[in-house]
């Protein structure tokens, strides 16, 4: 093991301090399956390839494909008519791909399949009649792609107060669905709250907050436990990064976010024995590893692991891209993929 550095930027020393690292962490499987679909993209296009939105939400991954020939846009409006177009993982709106029809743009469709199954499940609800109470953060992509599904039945619900301020009557038949990267604990106070509140209320038949999210949120619980202080990598728009913070923080254990190596601030780290370190679902392991060596740096130069479960789940490429171009086979599956 490395022997700690004297640090010139104003960090107290630490000598044989811990850093815990939580597994699982980083890429699930969807933002694995959605980075290989930009990447078979840029394969077989010549570029620009147009994206839309961040194809996941990480600065690191999103700059690299920019380099790479990559176009990120807002709108599929900002497109060229006939171009070929990545929806993101987070989905898209029936809207959005109507309007991306009408340009006659080559699209392909990288939405998380955990996404695209809440999408079934709103449209199935909608088709019952009931009214909609969606839990999740209005202004998150995700959230926006599953509302236009049926936006004349939803209602967006972020926490057990704008539970307590609908104006619907007690037998209203309602159903509730969850953005997939929210906080475990918090969801379970507004689904609690729902079931207080109305009688007839129907759900998904299992949890909607994504394996991925609850794996990490677990594993980050476990080393906030047993850390002084916790960084979680991951940058400020990712919402599953940011609840990981926030879960760790609920135990008491002070907490950060970490865009990357360059953010860390030494002076988190004063009085500290062990640092607990994980990162978000669309966080690639090198900005991991780059934190784990600036660590070693400061002192914490021992590296003990918690694993809380493992993840072997992978999600296949779209149809149009599993098989290679100029051949008949079969194609081949993405190692894992969104966040």
């Amino acid at each position: 093991m490395r022997q700690a550095e004297k640090t010139p930027e104003g960090g107290r020393h630490h000598g044989g301090g811990r850093v815990v690292l939580a597994e699982p962490r980083s890429f699930c499987a969807g933002v694995r399956r959605a980075i290989e679909i930009v990447d078979e993209a840029l394969r077989r296009y010549p570029p620009p390839v147009y994206v839309r939105k961040q194809i996941v939400h990480n600065h690191y991954v999103v700059r690299d494909f920019e380099r790479r020939g990559v176009v990120f846009v807002d709108s599929e409006d900002e497109v060229p008519t006939g171009a070929v177009c990545v929806f993101s993982a987070h989905g898209v709106s029936p809207t959005v791909r109507e309007r991306a029809a009408d340009r006659h743009l080559d699209v392909i469709d990288a939405t998380c399949p955990l996404v695209a199954k809440v999408h079934q499940q709103t449209r199935r609800y909608a088709r019952d009649e009931r009214t909609i109470l969606l839990i999740g953060h209005a202004d998150h992509e995700e959230v926006e792609g599953t509302y236009g599904e049926a936006p004349d039945r939803t209602i967006v619900v972020a926490d057990v107060a704008d539970v307590a301020r609908l104006e619907l009557p007690r037998d209203e038949p309602v159903a509730y669905l969850t953005q997939t990267t929210l906080s475990l604990d918090e969801t379970a106070e507004v689904i609690a709250a729902l079931e207080e509140r109305f009688d007839d209320l129907q759900g998904p038949g299992s949890d909607d907050i994504c394996y991925a999210s609850q794996n990490r949120q677990n594993a980050v619980k476990q080393i906030a436990a047993v850390a002084d202080v916790v960084l979680v990598v991951g940058s400020p728009n990712s919402s599953n990064s940011v609840r990981m913070v926030e879960v760790a923080a609920r135990t008491g254990t002070p907490a950060h976010l970490l865009p990357d190596v360059t953010h860390l601030d030494p002076g988190w780290l004063d009085g500290a024995r062990s640092v607990g370190l994980s990162s978000g679902a669309s966080v690639p392991e090198l900005l991991v590893e780059q934190v784990v060596d600036r660590l070693a740096g400061l002192g914490f130069d021992e590296i003990e692991v918690v694993r809380t479960a493992t993840e072997n789940i992978t999600f296949s490429l779209p149809g149009s891209l599993a098989t290679p171009r100029g051949s008949t086979g079969a194609g081949p599956s993405a190692p894992g993929g969104r966040g």
